[in-house]
This record gives structure tokens, C-alpha cells and sequence, in this order.
């Protein structure tokens, strides 16, 4: 299981936080830092995840065991065709 800790600034963009149902259910609406919420998204998998900057930017005492979740490579949802 990859980690936060195991990876560098320079990857973040490319892994996510992956989270449970009641995980996700638990992170809307809640603050992670200042001015900042977060973002629970669906990946092409249909997996819940956040993204490492959130994860590791969170200074929110409920919330600090985002900073032990699994991450995964990021597979985003392709983007709807156009019309």
C-alpha cells in the first residue's frame, strides 16, 4: 500500500486518497485547511478519491486521518463528448 509518505511533491498530481463510501459521505463540506474544502470525486473507476494536495495540506484535527489513506494512480473520467 502506497502512502503520503512514500511518494514526492513532484507525484502528487499523478496519485489520489482513496476513500470508502461513508469516508467520502464523512469529507462534504468540511474544511481541510483555511478557505479551503474538500473535494470528493469519482475517478473512471467509479472509486471515490481526493487529491494528495488535499490530503496533504489538511490541517484539520477530525480530519487527519486522511494523511493514512491508500493512494492509487489517478484515472480520471474521460470528458463528455461535445456536441
Amino acid at each position: 500500500m502506497i502512502t503520503i509518505k512514500d511518494i514526492s511533491p513532484e507525484q502528487y498530481s499523478t496519485y489520489v486518497g482513496v476513500l470508502t463510501v461513508e469516508d467520502k459521505d464523512s469529507l462534504i463540506g468540511q474544511w481541510y485547511m483555511a478557505d479551503s474544502f474538500f473535494n470528493p470525486i469519482q475517478d473512471a473507476d467509479d472509486k471515490w478519491v481526493i487529491s494528495v494536495e488535499e490530503i496533504d495540506q489538511c490541517i484539520n484535527p477530525d480530519f487527519m486521518w486522511v494523511k493514512e489513506l491508500p493512494l492509487i494512480p489517478y484515472n480520471p473520467k474521460p470528458a463528455p463528448p461535445f456536441p
